[in-house]
């Protein structure tokens, strides 16, 4: 089995990865400390996902990447972020995704009072050329549902905003996508779908997925291998196939250890997590 403690250069790999993270720390506000020493790697061309619990720290690393932290008072104390061999921390949000990383938010965050195709050619804000249109006509065979609906996006179910958010993102040709819950409040049958789409999307296109997710079985069948974060770093590491088959990690975020799944209120199960930390 390929599982190991965290270590500062978790995935081997004859060429240097697409995306590194190194001992970064993020301060919100200047005093509220949320990332702490937090090391990762993504290759070129996988997907790598990142779990944990509600206030891991997951979505802050994210916007750490993307630029985002500006946005709400964060900033990025120590460590770097590099992209495709370049610094990208502190750089401005548009300049990032000119460099090739795109982020799909949390909660979609379409524009309701836009149509699809409005909200679709948002995403090429940053192009120049004139393959804007094929691409669009791309993004639309990708998503047939989309291409049958009219009016605003407002109206599109839950599902189909999470097909117009991934397809917005592809509208700005990223070499990378930064996922964030893209299974958040979906039925099972859309998240199936979903998590469908970022598989071909990443085969066909070969774009690298960075998937942040607390459905960690559906995230672990998409991705290639994982990184679980606690408390604002990361605690364990591994293959997807060798997280899948960790005692801890299917206690913790599988909903189950062996044959009984295990309470959080069993002293037992309790010194096992503390142990991560």
């Amino acid at each position: 089995m390929n599982l190991q403690p965290h270590r500062t250069s978790p995935v081997p790999s004859a060429a240097a990865p697409l995306l590194a993270v190194r001992n970064v720390e993020v301060v919100y506000d200047e005093v509220i400390l949320v990332l702490r020493g937090l090391s990762l790697e993504v290759p070129r061309g996988a997907v790598v996902a990142l779990l944990g619990a509600n206030g891991a720290g997951k979505s802050t690393t994210l916007k750490a990447i993307s630029g985002l932290l500006k946005s709400e008072d964060g900033k990025v104390t120590r460590g770097d972020i590099l992209f495709d061999g370049q610094r990208i921390d502190g750089i401005d949000p548009d300049r990032i995704v000119r460099r090739g990383i795109f982020q799909v938010m949390e909660g979609r965050k379409i524009i309701a009072d836009m149509t699809i195709r409005e909200n679709l050619r948002l995403g090429a804000f940053t192009r120049r050329d004139h393959e804007v249109a094929r691409d669009l006509d791309m993004v639309l065979d990708y998503f047939p549902r989309l291409r049958e609906r009219s009016g605003l996006a407002g109206y599109l179910s839950g599902g189909e905003q999470q097909m117009l958010a991934i397809g917005r993102a592809l509208m700005a040709r990223p070499k990378m996508i930064l996922m964030d819950e893209p299974s958040m409040g979906l039925s099972p049958l859309l998240v199936k779908e979903v998590f469908s789409i970022i598989r071909r999307i990443n085969r066909d296109l070969g774009v690298t997925v960075l998937l942040v997710e607390q459905n960690a079985r559906a995230a672990l069948a998409v991705a290639g291998y994982g990184y679980i974060m606690e408390q604002g770093k990361v605690v364990l590491d591994g293959t997807a196939e060798a997280l899948r088959g960790n005692e801890d990690v299917k206690e913790f975020y599988l909903g189950g250890a062996g044959e009984q799944r295990k309470s959080f209120k069993n002293l037992k199960s309790f010194r096992r997590r503390k142990r991560w930390l």
